[in-house]
């Protein structure tokens, strides 16, 4: 039988003590040495011999012969063991393993087949943390090509819940934009949210890709940079006709033919802690979608790729997201910690967004991914997360399909939708032209039924745009 890591979660991991399995993992070893006969399997690749999981999300392997070095993931079979009380923790063993051969790359979905789920029967208890519902990867979908999926998105009120596109980053001023709404055009793309970035003049790209906070800005620098940053994105809707969204009837109206933008911003360090500055955004630039924190810790609360100061959301923060609520404004979380959220869902009235990221059982310190307690709390205020398209983490459009099935595994399939972060990412992008949508609505149905692929790619984030802003 092949045993996938989300099972060792349930009842199904005791109950095949003794039996012959087949599971696919990385091996971590113990010690540097060329061939290994001892070692663990775990889930995600470490990054050196003390980075590895806690002994009961990792499986103990004892082999039937050494093995040479594994330069990737491996599927082995071998003969599983549950432990109960064993003195150093661990849970799982595989003894007597054997190498069966390279495995495909994780790409966020189980990997499990339909008939191995049948096999499990009911030792699926509801309510298994980061598992709602019978996984999509299951479901007998019915997939389409890309000229089916550019006929059912004509008809749709698609949205990009986190977008950069036209260049607009760093380039507040005269710089030239680049075609967006051609592009949404030709994929069927009907609104985008588009972010001007709040804190760029106080960060930088670093050599290794991450962006960091370099410096403190001045008193009302970041304020200025955002009257200039706005100003673009509102010469972007005059220069490429493009209809700008104020209320939720907009939204719902709108089409690839006469494709739509809600006005973004990716941080609120332009308030500094002045509210009336949020109102003034509100009605002089339109803004409609306000994402709290980015790559500084600011005046709102803590990031995730940044050591924690405040604890979370600051009483400030706390003060921003009911003035958003009363305003009409749409309350993103993303890039806060833990902490951030789980008072940011406390305190608002409306359903939050986390608008671009991706799920994992395990983030690494500093991981802009989050764990499904994380994702969790969105999900519970009636919120949506966007599924973000970073190849580092999905080889190809079909495995960032799976991104979104394994969200939607675990919280529902309601509250999951696309956040591209169009032109936003440092590295390489698998969605990075909406021209490209089509593909993406065909991965998605190897998953997804054709209604819930327009909750996906739209139909999502306007509920909770309606919840939020009204009409």
């Amino acid at each position: 039988m092949i045993l996938d890591w989300f099972q060792l979660a349930t009842p199904l991991a005791d109950d095949l003590d003794g039996e012959w399995i087949e599971i696919a993992g990385w091996i971590a070893p113990f010690e540097f040495e060329a061939r290994h006969s001892y070692f663990l399997l775990v889930p995600d690749m470490a990054c050196c011999i003390g980075c590895r999981p806690s002994p009961a999300e990792c499986v103990e392997v004892m082999a039937a012969a050494p093995l040479p070095p594994q330069s990737g993931r491996v599927r082995l079979a071998g003969r599983w063991h549950s432990l109960k009380h064993d003195p150093a923790g661990w849970r799982f063993q595989l003894r007597d393993a054997v190498l069966l051969g390279p495995a495909k790359p994780v790409l966020g979905i189980t990997e499990v087949s339909r008939r191995a789920f049948v096999a499990m029967g009911a030792a699926l208890p509801i309510g298994l943390p980061g598992l709602m519902h019978a996984p999509l990867a299951w479901r007998n979908a019915a997939a389409i090509g890309e000229d089916d999926a550019r006929a059912s998105l004509a008809r749709m009120a698609t949205v990009d819940i986190h977008s950069h596109a036209g260049r607009i980053l760093r380039f507040a001023d005269a710089a030239s934009f680049t075609d967006v709404a051609g592009d949404m055009r030709a994929g069927g793309m009907a609104a985008i949210c588009l972010a001007m970035v709040a804190d760029t003049p106080a960060t930088k790209v670093l050599p290794n890709r991450r962006i960091q906070a370099f410096r403190d800005p001045e008193p009302g620098e970041l304020y200025r940079w955002s009257q200039r940053a706005f100003a673009r994105i509102a010469r972007l809707i005059e220069v490429e006709k493009f209809q700008t969204v104020t209320r939720a009837s907009e939204l719902e109206a709108a089409r690839a033919t006469s494709p739509a933008i809600v006005v973004s911003a990716e941080g609120a360090d332009f308030l500094d802690t002045s509210i009336e500055r949020l109102e003034g955004a509100h009605r002089r630039y339109s803004l409609r979608h306000l994402q709290l924190t980015h790559y500084r810790v600011n005046d709102l609360g803590d990031i995730q790729t940044e050591a924690p100061v405040h604890g979370g959301l600051t009483d400030f923060g706390a003060e921003v997201i009911r003035a958003c609520n009363q305003l009409g404004i749409v309350v993103d979380i993303a890039h806060g910690t833990y902490d951030l959220v789980k008072r940011a869902a406390s305190v608002t009235t409306k359903p939050l967004v986390l608008s671009h990221t991706s799920l994992t059982s395990r983030p690494a310190p500093r991981s802009r991914q989050i764990a499904p307690d994380h994702a969790k709390l969105v999900a519970g205020t009636g919120g949506v997360i966007g599924i973000w398209p970073v190849s580092e983490i999905f080889k190809d459009m079909a495995g960032y399909a799976t991104g979104f099935a394994r969200m939607a595994d675990a919280i529902g399939v309601d509250h999951v939708g696309l956040g591209s972060d169009m032109r936003g990412l440092t590295g390489p992008s698998l969605f990075d032209d909406y021209a490209s949508l089509p593909r993406l609505a065909a991965a998605l149905s190897a998953y997804f039924n054709a209604g819930e692929i327009a909750k996906l790619l739209g139909g999502n984030y306007r509920r909770v745009f309606a919840q939020s802003v009204g009409n």
